[in-house]
């Protein structure tokens, strides 16, 4: 009985990730027999999960929606994955979220068969969060909303602080929210400047009611990973440099957070991009290599001032 109720559990986890499947995918992904696949979903069905199915060469299984969809159930490495993620979010970039995911944690525990409860508690004891309070945090019930108008494909009035400290009035037609590291951001069509512009959600005041609706464009660079790939690394900061470097770039590749081009076999170019010339410098240090700054002059001299200090504190030479 365990053995069956473990594998209806296993049925119904790779039925909600909403794709069609034939039979013999699922009884593949299962190690059973066809037959027992269309056992399991009848099983399934008079449990009230509402499972379509079918036939032909493009037919399978297929888990439907309705409100009368029993309560969801996760196998084990479902639910320690949700544990995981409510144990870290609560030290998150989201304000006011932090007692929200303790108490869910709480609820998820509870529920939990005794030797997954062992797994978290023992993550829960080995784990060590910490919590950065000096970085911008954003509203979670903002965050919904802004999800909400993409969904509704509404354009999104608001004012905007940019890093310069320059504000501005925006309506931009929202494409999709991002996280990266502590930082949330939103990626739209700037309708004012008829282009893509990436804002920082902590440095949006929101206006209401939203703006009319309109038709979702094709994603920036085709794809709006590869659009962020390329804004935030380069054009978010307030600082560029360019260093020739004397190493080769299959030996620099992955060390930095920048453009490696190779030049020939013993040297390479790196374009790096960032909030001070001082992390340059921490960046050119790590790196240990021989290099020249190509540029900006700025950068140089930075380097000369930082060179001088360097070599004041540390004394004459014995």
């Amino acid at each position: 009985m365990l053995a069956t109720s473990a594998r209806l559990l296993r049925l119904l986890s790779l039925l909600q990730l909403h794709r069609d499947w034939s039979g013999t995918e699922l009884a593949e992904r299962m190690g059973v027999t066809s037959r027992t696949v269309r056992r399991d979903v009848e099983r399934l069905r008079e449990l009230g999960y509402p499972i379509h199915a079918s036939m032909g060469t493009t037919g399978g299984y297929r888990l439907g929606s309705g409100s009368s969809l029993p309560p969801l159930l996760l196998d084990d490495e479902e639910a320690v994955a949700v544990a995981i993620g409510l144990h870290t979010g609560a030290v998150g970039a989201v304000a006011d979220i932090e007692d929200a995911s303790a108490r869910a944690l709480t609820k998820v525990e509870q529920v939990l068969p005794a030797r997954l409860r062992y797994r978290v508690g023992a993550l829960a004891e080995a784990l060590v969060t910490m919590p950065s309070r000096d970085g911008p945090t954003v509203d979670a019930a903002g965050l919904t909303s802004f999800s909400a108008a993409i969904r509704a494909a509404e354009t999104l009035r608001f004012d905007y602080v940019d890093h310069h400290g320059t504000e501005s009035r925006r309506d931009v037609e929202p494409h999709r929210l991002v996280v990266w590291g502590r930082r949330w951001y939103l990626v739209g069509w700037d309708v004012g400047r008829a282009d893509w512009r990436t804002f920082r959600v902590d440095r949006i005041t929101r206006r209401t009611p939203n703006g009319p609706r309109f038709t979702p464009r094709e994603p920036p660079d085709g794809d709006v990973t590869a659009y962020l790939r390329r804004t935030m690394v380069f054009d978010m900061w307030p600082y560029r440099a360019r260093i020739r470097l004397h190493v080769s770039a299959a030996e620099i590749a992955g060390r930095v957070d920048g453009v490696v081009t190779a030049i020939d076999d013993r040297t390479c170019r790196v374009d790096l991009a960032t909030d001070s010339f001082d992390m340059v410098a921490f960046v050119l240090a790590m790196l240990d290599v021989e290099f020249e700054v190509e540029s900006p002059p700025e950068l140089a001299q930075h380097l000369h001032r930082l060179a001088g200090r360097f070599t004041r504190g540390a004394g004459p030479r014995r």
